[in-house]
């Protein structure tokens, strides 16, 4: 008799950096033949199904849930990248707590759908575990931060406000208590002043991103976090705890799939014409909104860089090209924009590919890191100013120079670091602990392990 399969309902919130880790979860799994239920909205799941191998399809079951219509919320938003400012993301939320609803009548439906086994569910979707324990199905709380970011934030009563809980936003600008050893995971002033008022009081939806995150985290029998033992055990160590509960790193999950199947030509031609380890690849993210201002800095610190670079702007994420922008950079003749939709993990994998400007979001940094890549990071929210001071913790990236009082950068900075991290002599040390980094985290074996623990673990958890 073979070993028990499981079904396992995934509800990930409404991001990019959030439905692609739960997706290349599901596939993970999947491929160990386990069956998985993925609740999302149809405009998402018409983005997500294409990249479902053939051989996976029939164990990956898209459950559509249509979202309310909800004030202030554009008409077919379902997704971050959707909402045209960052101000519209509680009404998102409003509307994707709704998803409540659905999430019950699948669990009380058993006679048309198998009940699942376990749900793995996203730090928004904090209604998940009342209803679970309800039913009587376990739940994992699946953390797409890493381990030092989720430790910075402290223990789940810390989040949802509890006595000696942080309540002014120069408490986020020193290491907190909790930490035990020496590190300088903080954030910078301007930073916690961005921070704190989206982050920590309560928004449209009626409930403060921070206690979603404690209520999520409380809720759960067991933690998943994308990331591994040999990248952060400290950190995940104090996570647990801090949270009084197993913690299992899933493996970073890196887009295997897609270094291997997307390209675009016209990108691959001129890459192919450069210099091993020369060209900068610079990219922020689905999310981040850049100024007209900090492009022209961008821009300008590329150029100032005399390196070759390739620069994605994400026009998605409501970034707009200055006039003018594209002819100047092509008329420069060592630079390439491209606006739109790049397969970012086959263009990090290229030989020509020495160093990679980035706004340090997790997944980035996944990407960056298994590739074996130094980077140059400018962060921009979220737990991008944490992920930063990691890596340079680590010795694998550089931050770029900014103002305290306001944030602000230069293009002046931008070029320092670049040359800094890619070819002057003092950066070799970052060039070298990179590319160990990626030596032992491109190993696909070991991301492969993290998920065969986790099924392990849910063997033992669910018998």
């Amino acid at each position: 008799m073979g070993e028990r399969r499981y079904h396992i309902l995934m509800v990930p919130w409404l991001a990019f950096g959030h439905l692609l880790p739960f997706l290349q979860l599901a596939k993970s799994l999947a491929g160990n033949g386990h069956r998985i239920s993925f609740l999302t909205t149809p405009r998402n799941i018409a983005r997500l199904n294409p990249s479902v191998p053939d051989p996976l399809s029939h164990l990956i079951d898209f459950i559509e849930f249509r979202l309310p219509r909800v004030k202030h919320l554009p008409e077919n938003a379902e997704a971050t990248i959707d909402l045209p400012s960052d101000e519209l993301r509680p009404y998102l939320r409003k509307a994707f707590d709704s998803m409540e609803h659905k999430l019950l009548d699948l669990i009380r439906d058993r006679e048309t759908s198998p009940s699942a086994d376990i749900i793995i569910y996203d730090y928004a979707a904090c209604w998940v575990p009342p209803i679970a324990a309800k039913f009587g199905v376990p739940c994992a709380f699946f953390g797409l931060h890493n381990a030092a970011a989720f430790a910075f934030f402290g223990p789940p009563s810390s989040l949802m406000g509890a006595e000696g809980a942080r309540t002014k936003a120069e408490d986020f600008t020193v290491k907190p208590a909790w930490i035990p050893f020496p590190s300088s995971m903080a954030y910078r002033s301007f930073e916690a002043r961005d921070l704190f008022n989206p982050g920590v009081l309560p928004d449209a939806s009626g409930i403060s991103e921070s206690h979603r995150f404690g209520k999520s985290i409380q809720g759960c029998q067991i933690a998943l976090i994308r990331s591994c033992n040999e990248l952060e055990s400290e950190w995940l160590q104090l996570l647990e705890t801090l949270y009084a509960k197993p913690i299992v790193p899933v493996g970073l999950l890196p887009p295997a799939d897609s270094i291997k199947n997307e390209s675009i030509p016209a990108i691959d031609r001129w890459l192919d014409q450069q210099s091993p380890g020369s060209v900068v690849y610079a990219a922020f993210g689905s999310e981040a909104k850049l100024t007209a201002a900090q492009m022209e800095e961008i821009s300008a610190g590329l150029e100032l860089s005399e390196m070759p670079f390739l620069w994605a702007v994400n026009n998605s994420a409501g970034s707009s090209v200055p006039a003018g922008l594209v002819e100047r950079i092509e008329g420069y003749g060592r630079g390439r924009i491209v606006v739109g939709w790049v397969p970012q993990a086959r263009i990090l994998a290229h030989r020509s590919v020495g160093g990679f400007l980035t706004h340090g979001g997790w997944g980035s940094i996944v990407e960056g890191l298994t590739l074996g890549r130094v980077m140059v990071v400018l962060p921009l929210m979220f737990d991008q100013g944490l992920n930063a001071r990691n890596l340079v913790e680590k010795g694998i990236g550089v931050e770029v120079r900014r103002r305290e009082d306001d944030g602000g950068f230069t293009g002046e900075g931008i070029a320092e670091s670049l040359r800094l991290a890619m070819v002057e002599e003092e950066g070799e040390v970052f060039r070298t602990k990179a590319r160990e980094y990626g030596n032992v985290l491109g190993d696909e074996d070991l991301h492969n392990a993290c998920v065969k623990q986790l099924i392990s673990t849910l063997r033992i958890m669910l018998g």
